[in-house]
């Protein structure tokens, strides 16, 4: 009897924190539904001083996928290694075949690239010719078109590439090759309402209620996203509808218009282009190591920038638009100083400024040769940073071009050889 009294006020009692004015109890954890969001907010449960072991260990159940920083805070407050809880998923053999196939195309297409890089054309052209059939995946049917076209010089594989419905560096510089306009399939939905009385797009509590419902067979997702249609929660209903259609039509939201239109418009084609390939514009978000909104901030990267700005922050405000993008125009200053080209700061902003020196500084890749620098961006070893690199690359293209400055992708790309155009590391 005495254990279930003190429980209920372990429960019930809150705790105050030292740089994180954010309060959570354990009550508070066992209202929110098992998520990644709920992770988070249990991570920061188990760093209050005040949080004893025996609430660690009572939280910990609530756990939906185990990461590092979870491991860490766990074992500190209570000594133990952390065992998860979350039920087993248990994936349909579909979606495992699936995987195979997609491991299989992935396999082609990387061999098809060392083929390049030994001159033996014919072999990696029969490769790509083979993942072509077995990628799924619009954009990745795109690159191996792409590759096709390099090898070969066909105009057909130009054409099968301006037909495709995904927006992606290959299918803009096939445009760049024939001297065409881009797609007209770019789609920015809009909204009257400033705010939706259904969104709380702040809150990632809410915004994993949100995802749950997404999953549900009884869902009608249009209706859905129409709820959730706003000029503040513009991100949540893109992210929606882009489901509704199979993603076969490419959403580009223009959101925010009253924090980014005092900043310059390179300034704001990046924001915007990393913002999109972050989030999906949506402010609540929290990834699986815990990068945290709109701009996927990792919390040590926000003590850092608060501590250089001055500041006390607490975490969940970087879920705020106005503080994240003021927070990333930040960390882009910094980024500046080093990296001029686009590409090469996406790298730095997912990767690491470390990184992206080791990368570029490295006489095999961004220097002048055949299939360059086409070849560099396809053989980073670093498979997450290589094609994020791309994607952020097309959204700062197609941004660029909705702020009214005219941009082409093999503009950009032509300069990714040149030091003096891209970086101050190379000589």
């Amino acid at each position: 009897m005495l254990k279930k009294i003190l429980f209920v006020c372990f429960a019930l009692a809150t705790v105050s924190i030292y740089s994180e004015a954010k309060v959570v109890s354990l009550y508070d954890l066992q209202k929110m539904p098992r998520s990644i969001e709920k992770d988070y907010y249990i991570w920061r449960y188990l760093r209050y001083p005040t949080t004893t072991a025996y609430q660690a260990k009572v939280a910990i159940k609530g756990i939906s996928h185990i990461n590092k920083k979870l491991r860490v805070a766990y074992r500190k407050k209570t000594g133990l290694s952390i065992t998860s809880t979350a039920p087993k998923k248990r994936h349909p053999k579909k979606s495992v075949f699936n995987w195979r196939i997609k491991s299989q195309a992935n396999k082609l297409f990387a061999h098809g690239i060392k083929m390049v890089e030994q001159r033996k054309l014919q072999q990696a052209a029969d490769d790509f010719y083979k993942a072509y059939y077995k990628y799924s995946q619009r954009w990745e049917k795109d690159k191996t078109l792409f590759w096709l076209y390099l090898l070969t010089n066909q105009k057909t594989y130009l054409d099968l590439l301006k037909e495709s419905y995904h927006i992606n560096m290959y299918t803009l510089l096939a445009a760049d090759f024939t001297n065409d306009k881009y797609p007209k399939s770019i789609v920015t939905p809009t909204s009257n309402r400033k705010r939706s009385p259904y969104v709380n797009e702040t809150d990632p509590i809410h915004w994993a209620k949100i995802k749950a419902k997404l999953k549900l067979p009884s869902t009608n997702l249009e209706e859905l996203a129409k709820m959730c249609e706003s000029q503040e929660s513009i991100g949540i209903s893109s992210y929606i509808q882009a489901k509704v259609c199979n993603y076969t039509k490419s959403y580009f939201p223009f959101p925010y218009r009253d924090i980014m239109r005092d900043l310059p418009r390179e300034r704001q084609a990046l924001i915007y282009a990393i913002a999109r390939q972050e989030s999906r514009f949506v402010p609540a978000s929290v990834s699986r190591s815990f990068a945290l909104g709109l701009m996927q901030f990792m919390p040590f990267l926000i003590d850092h920038v608060a501590k250089q700005k001055g500041e006390v922050i607490d975490y969940d405000e970087i879920f705020k638009p106005r503080k994240a993008i003021e927070y990333a125009n930040y960390h882009l200053d910094y980024l500046e100083k080093y990296l001029y080209h686009p590409l090469f700061i996406a790298y730095a902003y997912n990767g690491g400024i470390g990184f992206t020196k080791r990368l570029i500084t490295n006489p095999k890749y961004f220097r002048e040769g055949a299939f360059e620098p086409y070849l560099s961006m396809e053989k980073i070893k670093n498979v997450e940073a290589r094609e994020y690199g791309k994607k952020v690359l097309t959204n700062y293209v197609i941004y660029m071009n909705k702020l009214g400055i005219p941009i082409r992708m093999l503009t950009l790309i032509n300069k990714l050889t040149d030091p003096l155009e891209t970086d101050r590391f190379r000589k």
